[in-house]
């Protein structure tokens, strides 16, 4: 199987988008632009204002934040639409791929540097046992990887709206709190950018927690407490999808926030939440977990799918 010559890779988030050329599996990192959203109509004219002068493409995948059906993406936080056809048309490109932007970081497993991978949880990786993804950024989602010899297969998933759960006299408080203002206790109204704006909300509301910001770099909007609680419920859920999957090939968290998070969740409590499983916490101790800091992992993702599965 020969690589393809030249394509277009792009990561179409709600707010900004990254694009790049790669040859085969491998990005050209000084092709790749950042841009935001804001500053265009659409997805096919962010492509065009890139793609001014790019030469011919042999293909095009791209991954967006949104679900991903029959070859239509559907932005979940843009009214922005993007199918096969528009990309062939605005690339010209006639291989053409729209994933999932979970279902790339998926993909781009085993293609990212070992320096960019923060050991959140240290232990062996075995990628032929199966491994977890989870995104933590705008929204929250996770979706398990499996290697067969079929190739790898990623399946969709939209679990961040799944109900948060709870545990602590705190986190009944925090549900409660959620219900009146949000009206619904999901896992992405916590675990989230806007979670953790709400979660800095609901301390600084309680009698009994200080308001407190310490010298240790909380990200924007974040207190010292805030970001505990943050820590604790994040390790917490991320535990119950080890339970739930068993990706003993690794669990990876990925995403802006997971970037920002990863240096400080090893002194907050992730470790000590995840384990904590009650009869079942000798074998969490089994499943390593890192922090993807690649922050375009997803381009990767999107060149290697193409190369790999729809190269012939």
């Amino acid at each position: 199987m020969m690589p393809f010559p030249l394509s277009l890779v792009a990561d179409i988030g709600g707010t900004s988008t990254s694009v790049a050329l790669a040859k085969g599996p491998e990005l050209l990192s000084d092709t790749i632009r950042h841009f935001q959203n804001a500053d265009f109509a659409g997805v096919e004219a962010l492509l065009q204002s890139y793609l001014s002068g790019a030469g011919d493409l042999d293909g095009a995948c791209v991954a967006v934040a949104g679900p991903v059906r029959g070859g239509v993406a559907n932005l979940t936080a843009l009214d922005w639409t993007i199918d096969e056809a528009m990309l062939k048309n605005v690339t010209g490109a006639t291989t053409v791929a729209i994933l999932n932007d979970l279902q790339a970081q998926g993909h781009a497993l085993g293609h990212i540097a070992p320096e960019k991978l923060l050991a959140v949880i240290p232990g062996p990786l075995r990628p032929e046992e199966g491994s977890l993804v989870v995104g933590v950024g705008c929204g929250f989602n996770a979706v398990p990887v499996y290697e067969t010899s079929a190739g790898r297969i990623i399946p969709p998933s939209e679990c961040g709206h799944a109900r948060l759960p709870l545990k602590l006299t705190e986190d009944i408080e925090l549900a409660q709190y959620l219900q009146e203002t949000v009206g619904y206790v999901a896992v992405e109204e916590v675990l989230s950018r806007r979670g953790l704006e709400r979660l800095g909300a609901f301390v600084s509301n309680r009698p009994s927690t200080p308001r407190l910001v310490t010298a240790v770099p909380i990200p924007k909007n974040g207190t010292e407490k805030a970001a505990q609680l943050f820590v604790r419920l994040l390790g917490a859920y991320v535990g119950d999808l080890a339970l739930t999957y068993s990706p003993f090939g690794g669990i990876y968290l990925c995403g802006k926030l997971a970037r920002e998070f990863g240096p400080l969740l090893e002194g907050k409590g992730f470790e000590s939440a995840f384990v904590d499983k009650g009869p079942f916490s000798l074998d969490m101790r089994r499943f390593a977990v890192r922090a993807i800091m690649d922050s375009d992992a997803i381009l990767t993702g999107c060149a290697v799918y193409l190369n790999e599965n729809l190269h012939t």
